[in-house]
């Protein structure tokens, strides 16, 4: 009501002092109309019009009564029309305002939803045409850089006609190995899952969506459980190879003793037949010999197994070499494999589990006659010095092809092994034994090319200190 009435009166006042110059009846106060109807609703444009037509009436003289009758309604009559047009425009500007805050708002989600989103948008050859800052992260790849290049440069074996075989929104399968990988420029490799939606025709250029999700971490999880798995399924071999080992080296100990008295009785059969040779005598010597080493490794054994204890002793490493010498000498006219033993006698002297420490040293030199035994004038060399202050140090090593990098993490793994037939624990029980002394294992490379191990046995010193 306010509004109509100030409207009016303002329009009277306007027409008011125009009268003088010129007689405008109603149309001075059409605006009063207009103004109230954009600024309020029907029953304010009705009064407007009321007050104008009895303001109008009140200032016209020397009209008929008809005339001002007609010019009255017809007045009224193009008011209303036109403030229903006011209004009405009113509501659309309204309404667009409403509609346009509504696209701000969605604009600024759908932004906000893309900037941390990782999307693509391609061309119909599978050309990069938008990129998120998210999933340009994900690549490792500036956007402006990605901009405009394949697809297929980032994620290998991408291509646009798979693009045809994905419903609206799926998940596009990869070819084999099964898995969506992008390598990054830092070597690192993404591993990801790919959905896809085709756009409309008429949104040219881009033809397609893609949303990349990072599987990496759980790509890393499976491959951690699967780990986790077989490291239980060989800690569960290893137990049964422990309980089987304890039954052993209680059950072959009496076996092995009866032996060695047959082979002494055996040669003293020989020696009273009078046919017994030097070559005989060797033979019966060294297989005594190793009967009764066979035996004390399955003391050592079964004590360890049973309290963990080792039998140490001061031992000479020279002698303890030179005690394994023939056996290095079968073993090398066995594989035709030439083995040179170059051990320093000065300073030698360690606290030692005597059989341990030669079990140790036997499996390394198999080990490398092995790892020559097909090769053209292989050569295996057994190498001891004395570290001034830090030990002695021993090293086997050979001439063949080495250790592959790739085996270097799981060489001392046990139940891992290359060879038919093989079990995997050489190598693990050689290190057990080494680690047991106070020492560790160092695997290298030799001056020819092939497989070094070396070992340092601490100074006797050390042990009494300790």
């Amino acid at each position: 009501m306010l509004i109509a009435t100030t409207s009016v009166g303002v329009a009277v006042l306007v027409r008011h002092s125009l009268e003088a110059s010129w007689h405008f009846y109603f149309l001075p106060l059409l605006p009063a109309v207009m103004a109230t109807a954009l600024l309020a609703g029907r029953w304010s444009v009705a009064l407007a019009i009321g007050l104008a037509v009895v303001a109008n009436v009140m200032q016209v003289r020397g009209v008929s009564d008809q005339d001002i009758a007609v010019n009255s309604i017809l007045f009224a009559l193009i008011s209303w029309g036109i403030a229903e047009i006011c209004q009405r425009l009113t509501q659309a500007l309204r309404q667009s305002g409403r509609i346009s805050h509504d696209l701000f708002v969605r604009e600024a989600v759908l932004d906000t939803i893309l900037t941390s989103a990782p999307i693509v948008t391609l061309d119909r050859q599978g050309h990069i045409r938008r990129i998120t800052p998210v999933a340009a992260e994900l690549l490792a790849v500036a956007p402006d850089a990605a901009a405009n290049r394949p697809f297929s440069a980032f994620v290998s074996g991408f291509d646009p006609a798979l693009l045809d075989k994905v419903g609206k929104g799926g998940i596009l399968d990869p070819p084999p190995p099964r898995r969506w990988t992008a390598a990054r420029p830092d070597g690192s490799v993404a591993s990801l899952i790919i959905r896809a939606d085709i756009l409309p025709d008429d949104i040219e250029p881009e033809h397609a969506v893609l949303s990349l999700a990072d599987q990496t971490q759980a790509e890393a999880v499976k491959d951690r459980g699967h780990d986790l798995a077989l490291h239980l399924k060989r800690t569960w071999r290893l137990n049964s190879l422990g309980e089987m080992a304890a039954t052993l080296a209680h059950e072959l100990n009496q076996p092995l003793g009866a032996a060695t008295v047959y082979l002494q009785a055996g040669r003293n059969a020989l020696k009273q037949t009078g046919v017994e040779d030097d070559n005989a005598a060797e033979a019966f010597q060294l297989a005594t010999s190793q009967l009764l080493r066979a035996g004390e490794i399955i003391r050592r054994m079964r004590d360890q197994i049973t309290t963990g204890a080792h039998d140490l002793a001061e031992q000479r490493v020279s002698c303890l070499v030179e005690e394994l010498a023939p056996v290095f000498t079968m073993i090398s006219r066995d594989a035709d494999v030439a083995i040179r033993l170059d051990i320093q006698d000065e300073d030698d002297h360690v606290l030692i589990d005597r059989i341990q420490i030669q079990q140790a040293l036997s499996n390394l030199v198999r080990n490398a006659v092995e790892a020559v035994s097909n090769q053209h004038e292989g050569l295996v060399a057994v190498i001891g010095r004395s570290v001034q202050g830090q030990g002695y140090e021993l090293t086997v090593e050979d001439n063949g092809p080495g250790i592959p990098k790739d085996r270097l993490d799981v060489l001392f793994q046990p139940m891992m092994t290359t060879k038919a037939g093989g079990m995997g624990l050489g190598l693990s029980v050689t290190r057990s034994i080494i680690e047991s002394h106070g020492g560790q294992i160092i695997v290298g490379r030799s001056a020819s090319g092939g497989a070094s191990f070396s070992f340092r046995l601490p100074p006797i010193t050390e042990f009494e200190a300790a």
